[in-house]
């Protein structure tokens, strides 16, 4: 055996491990929505069955949870986006030495604990606008945090962008709005909707900014941690299962409309030449 196929080898085995690592949990837990067992295992097998998904549909309290989850996911993403966005923009055409610190400013609510956002949130609304916890606090609350993911990933393609594109429409006499809104936007148009998607998938499994200024109302993650102390069944690997399902339908669509998108190109291309 030569050392090349012996590296080669290395290479594969650790593509299993790895791959293994990653996905042998999913792959068990998935099971367990299947087995017909009180609790949620894959062994020992005890028979195929579909109750722990009808169980889960009937839960009204879970899927309130989920209602609630989905809601301020939305509500998450409608504000994260123009704010991320907007600070985005502001890095990039600043051009003082403050720069930095404002940089630094708008990053630092990724690295504060989510404990303290929740109580910090929770404190100042309440105490000066009489606002109690809710929904619309837990908008506010993960919003303080995720608008700086948002930022990160729009400013990372803005360091792309071509300014001389910007300024040619400018010189042949379109406002600064049309310019905005038929140049900058639709070259951003990626980083937005993985920032949108970003933002909802960040809001969805949030816990430790919601537990504090959700009030009396619950979504779908707190749901589950406070059904730990009860012990769970296997309506929450039901969960899991439809979640997986449709992040994998989601992809391959996805996939779809960007081949689809390819091919209209390349259409159009040779219709051009």
């Amino acid at each position: 055996m030569t050392s090349s196929s012996l590296l080669r080898s290395f290479i594969y085995l650790y593509l299993v491990l790895f791959f293994a690592y990653l996905f042998l949990p999913l792959v068990f837990m998935m099971a367990a929505a299947f087995n017909d067992s009180r609790f949620p295992t894959m062994l020992p097998w005890q028979g195929f069955t579909l109750r722990w998904f009808q169980e889960l549909f009937a839960d009204q309290l879970m899927g309130r949870a989920v209602w609630n989850s989905i809601l301020i996911g939305l509500g998450v993403v409608a504000l994260s986006v123009p704010i991320g966005l907007a600070g985005a923009l502001v890095l990039y055409n600043l051009q003082s030495r403050a720069r930095t610190l404002i940089y630094g400013i708008m990053v630092s609510p990724i690295l504060t604990p989510g404990v303290i956002i929740g109580i910090s949130t929770l404190i100042f609304w309440r105490q000066y606008f009489g606002v109690g916890g809710g929904l619309m606090l837990a908008v506010v609350a993960q919003t303080t945090f995720i608008a700086a993911f948002a930022m990160l990933l729009i400013l990372a393609r803005l360091q792309r962008f071509d300014r001389t594109l910007e300024e040619a429409a400018l010189d042949l006499g379109a406002s600064h709005t049309w310019t905005f809104w038929r140049i900058t936007v639709p070259f951003l148009r990626p980083a937005l909707l993985a920032a949108a998607l970003m933002a909802f998938l960040q809001s969805f499994e949030n816990y430790n900014t919601t537990l504090f200024v959700i009030g009396t109302e619950t979504t779908m993650t707190l749901n589950i941690a406070s059904r730990v102390r009860l012990g769970l069944t296997p309506a929450v690997n039901a969960i899991a299962v439809i979640l997986i399902a449709l992040t994998i339908l989601g992809a391959i669509i996805y996939e779809l409309m960007r081949r689809a998108e390819v091919r209209r190109r390349a259409l159009a291309a040779e219709a051009a030449a």
